[in-house]
Formats: C-alpha cells, sequence, structure tokens
C-alpha cells in the first residue's frame, strides 16, 4: 500500500470520527474490526481479529465490548472453551460501516490520494490497514516522512493528519522529548524529523507498504462484486 494512500484515509477517518457524537466515535482500530467482518463474511474468533491487528487480548476484549456496547457487533462462545468468543457484524454494525466508509470518502479532497475511491473500498482499505497499528505520534512521524526533510509547521500537521491541535502538540512535546524530531529555532520555522526519527519512519513506512489491498481487476465494473485479499500482517 501506497504511504500517501494510507495517510490520506486516516487523515479523513479522524475527521469524520470528530463529526461523530462522543459515545458513538469508533477508533481507527474499532472501525477495522468491523470491516474486517463485513469483508469476511462470516463470524470470527476473536483471537483471530487479534492476531490480525497485533493486539493483546485484553486490548481486544476493551474493542469489542465497546462495539457490542454499541450494538455493531454480537459475541457468543465458539466450541467448549468458554474462552473462545466469536464476533459477527450485526445489521446495525453494516449500516455503520457503510454510513463511516460513505462519510470517509467525503473527507478526501480532489487531488488527494484516493479521491475518486468508492466507499466499498474505502471498508477494503480500512480492512488492509487495520493489520498496523499507529498512535498520533507515529502519524506525526510519517507526516514529517512524507515532506521530506522540509519543516512542518503544527499547524500545517493538524491539517494534514485530521487531529486536534492539543493531540498534535502533545504527540510533537513526546516525540522531541525521544529525540525523533527536532524544532527549528522559532515556532515559524517548523518540525523536522532527527536521524533517529528519520529512521524511524522509514521502518513504519515499509510496514504500511507490506499492507495489501486487493485492486479492481481490469474491466470490473465499480458495482460488480470483488473479492478480498488477506492484508499482511
Amino acid at each position: 500500500m501506497d504511504l500517501r494512500e494510507y495517510m490520506s484515509v486516516r487523515r479523513a477517518y479522524n475527521l469524520v470520527r470528530q463529526s461523530q457524537p462522543a459515545r458513538d466515535r469508533l477508533t481507527f482500530e474499532e472501525f477495522a474490526v468491523l470491516c474486517r467482518l463485513q469483508v469476511a463474511g462470516e463470524p470470527l474468533n476473536t483471537s483471530v481479529i487479534a492476531e490480525y491487528q497485533g493486539a493483546l487480548r485484553p486490548t481486544m476484549t476493551h474493542r469489542t465490548n465497546h462495539l457490542a456496547e454499541l450494538g455493531l457487533i454480537s459475541r457468543g462462545e465458539g466450541g467448549r472453551d468458554r474462552r473462545n468468543v466469536v464476533c459477527a457484524i450485526t445489521p446495525k454494525g453494516t449500516l455503520h460501516v457503510e454510513m463511516l466508509s460513505e462519510f470517509t470518502c467525503k473527507e478526501i479532497l480532489p487531488g488527494q490520494p484516493l479521491s475518486r475511491t468508492l466507499p466499498e473500498r474505502i471498508v477494503k482499505y480500512v480492512d488492509a490497514m487495520g493489520s498496523v497499528f499507529a498512535k498520533a505520534g507515529d502519524l506525526v512521524l510519517l507526516a514529517l516522512y512524507i515532506e521530506d526533510s522540509q519543516p512542518v509547521t503544527i499547524t500545517r500537521l493538524v491539517d494534514s493528519l485530521g487531529l486536534l491541535q492539543p493531540t498534535v502538540s502533545m504527540s510533537v512535546t513526546a516525540l522531541v522529548t525521544e529525540g525523533l524530531i527536532e524544532r527549528g529555532p522559532s515556532r515559524a520555522s517548523g518540525l523536522a524529523l532527527t536521524s533517529q526519527g528519520s529512521e524511524r519512519a522509514a521502518e513504519f513506512a515499509a510496514r504500511i507498504g507490506e499492507v495489501v489491498v486487493k485492486r479492481r481487476p481490469r474491466g470490473q465494473k465499480p458495482e460488480e462484486p470483488e473479492q478480498a485479499e488477506e492484508p499482511k500482517a
């Protein structure tokens, strides 16, 4: 997957998430769980979903608890092991995925990567992207990495990431402390990656580059069904 496509989808969804009522807001990872269940077309074991997202059991339990509380998934015991919980997307969950993917499409501006993609493609992008966990700080590093060593102001980062300014500012402070980015001599001079930060961002970008999103075969019309391909972990 192209890094700019990844960042375009993340930015758009960050904006969509902010527009939702607080109780209904889903993290990107929770949205990805719904997309994975929709693409799979069948219930999935919680451990399978956790492996796909590289998440620990307590983390995945927290995510599925929230989705279940909102009525977006249903859960049941799978087999004799009561810890073996199976998750299935509900009709409400399917409608929610359709809504979020449509809103995400609308937030991708003309000229940005994937600006002409369709909601059903966004579902498959998010499904694939869910295999790479990225915190706000990781997104800041990637945004600076894309700028190819050019200093970037916090205001520009806020715009390019679709995150709230306090979130970006806190991430920047933490990254400066870690020695991954450095501030210019003045606020207007912006931020830039250190050599260590560039190395970290390059490693993360390489992981994103390994993510596979099934492309539509040539000649296939948008309304024709597509077969999903498993993203690489």
